[in-house]
């Protein structure tokens, strides 16, 4: 019986363990306070209150707990030689990624949505917006994300012969699922057809979207109002770029039944880089963020 795993770790050559601890280790920094700072000047400056921050505030909070769930254990891990995980602290480590990495896409998708009705609708903008429809579509994107979850947990394989040891930096689906000497067709079939309606079909419905939006964009009479739509939408291409373009690549594309550094790479790119660029990209580039912030703790500093 398996009541721990060995991980591998990024790599297993100390003498880089030092240059992953740091660059891991400013990753933690700016994606935990970054994401932490969005999340309190959205909810602490009345002029962001819309339902585009309202938005970015789940975001950031999603993103906020994706860096703490495997990033600190990295951290750590990067100390060691051939660090163990307890069974079950995999288990909740892994399952929860999943809900989170779910809640990811699909709150993407309804970014997307959003962005189209402020440029290609904005006088009913509101009206298509309103608050009750932008809680029942966050509640709707968890609900789908929990029962995601809630069905690789009761299918995961139950039997591993004694294998132990996971090729990674933490406990994920695909490493999981590659240990188990049990039938794992069910678990494997349905975490395909999952991907599916999770990971590819709202980067379907935000590609379309952005074509609509782009058309929409080159119709604008004024420069000024076209480079506007653009900036607006920029950021979150950027964010859709990295995060889709790696998380297709992991669970929607064949994979040896060996792990491969490669593997890693793609893991580290969007468990890892995409928390720490959302803060980066919408504070640098938000006059909206800024501006919260000076008024948020210029305020503070002032009283």
């Amino acid at each position: 019986m398996v009541t721990e795993f060995i991980l591998i770790g990024i790599s297993e050559d100390p003498r880089v363990k030092p240059l992953f601890f740091s660059l891991l280790l400013i990753t933690y920094l700016i994606s935990f306070l970054g994401n932490g700072l969005i999340v309190i000047l959205i909810i602490a400056d009345p002029h962001l209150h819309t339902p585009m921050y309202f938005f970015l505030c789940i975001l950031s909070s999603v993103d906020f707990m994706i860096s703490n769930n495997t990033l600190p254990e990295t951290l750590v891990n990067c100390l060691f030689y051939r660090p163990t995980i307890s069974f079950y602290r995999c288990l909740v480590q892994m399952y929860v990624g999943v809900l989170l990495y779910a809640t990811e896409c699909l709150l993407l998708g309804i970014m997307a949505y959003d962005r189209f009705a402020a440029i290609c609708q904005p006088l009913h903008y509101f009206q298509l917006m309103s608050w009750r429809f932008c809680i029942s579509l966050v509640t709707a994107s968890l609900g789908v994300s929990s029962l995601t979850a809630l069905t690789n947990v009761l299918l995961r394989p139950t039997d591993f012969c004694g294998r132990h040891i996971i090729n990674h930096f933490a406990c994920e689906l695909q490493y999981f699922l590659k240990l188990a000497c049990s039938d794992t067709r069910a678990s494997e079939l349905f975490m395909h057809v999952s991907s599916i309606f999770v990971i590819f079909l709202p980067f379907c419905f935000i590609v379309v979207t952005y074509v609509r939006i782009s058309l929409a964009v080159l119709r604008m009479s004024t420069t000024k109002g076209r480079k506007k739509a653009f900036s607006t939408c920029s950021s979150h291409l950027t964010v859709v770029s990295v995060f889709y373009g790696t998380i297709i690549i992991m669970y929607m594309m064949p994979h040896p039944k060996s792990s491969s550094n490669q593997d890693k790479i793609v893991s580290l790119i969007y468990g890892f880089l995409t928390p720490m660029l959302n803060p980066v990209i919408y504070s640098l580039r938000n006059r909206d963020v800024k501006g919260a912030f000076w008024r948020v703790f210029g305020r503070k500093r002032s009283d």
